[in-house]
């Protein structure tokens, strides 16, 4: 339980570091309503939150038969899915955010038991619903990509 708490602490710290460190940042331009800054503060701060109160509650988490081991499969899972998530980053700005969105999250529905038809209807559907989102709702222009040619 120590160890536990010790942990959730240097990471507590860590999110203060990171928070003093984002705290003065300021874009040459405003590219967001709410500006560039506010997301990692935003998640700085719900981590903080977490942290918290993973420090001073009263019992240790305890460690449940149903949590997979950390054997050779899962590791492989996991690293496959940080595979997955750097081609994502990499492909984002040149492919589009929806291509490179496909590309990436049919691959990880695959990685996680899902089925080939309905892991790319949903895939293509959360694709083009949050571009959508994001665009056209919250005003965050993301790019097109390889789908340049669809905006007006």
């Amino acid at each position: 339980m120590v160890v536990q708490r010790l942990f959730t602490l240097a990471l507590l710290l860590a999110c203060a570091a990171l928070a003093v460190m984002a705290w003065p940042y300021q874009a040459a331009f405003s590219y967001e309503p709410v500006g560039p800054r506010a997301y990692p503060l935003l998640m700085l701060g719900l981590m903080a939150a977490a942290l918290a109160y993973m420090s001073i509650r009263p019992s240790a988490i305890p460690h449940s038969d149903e949590e997979p081991p950390l054997d050779r499969a899962t590791l492989g899972k996991i690293g496959a899915c940080v595979v997955l998530l750097l081609v994502f980053a990499g492909t984002f700005e040149s492919l589009g955010f929806i291509p490179a969105s496909l590309l990436a999250g049919i691959p990880m529905a695959r990685l996680y038991g899902g089925r080939w038809l309905p892991g790319a209807v949903v895939i293509s559907l959360l694709s083009v619903g949050l571009y959508l989102l994001f665009d056209k709702a919250m005003d965050v222009p993301l790019p097109l990509g390889l789908l340049a040619f669809l905006e007006n």
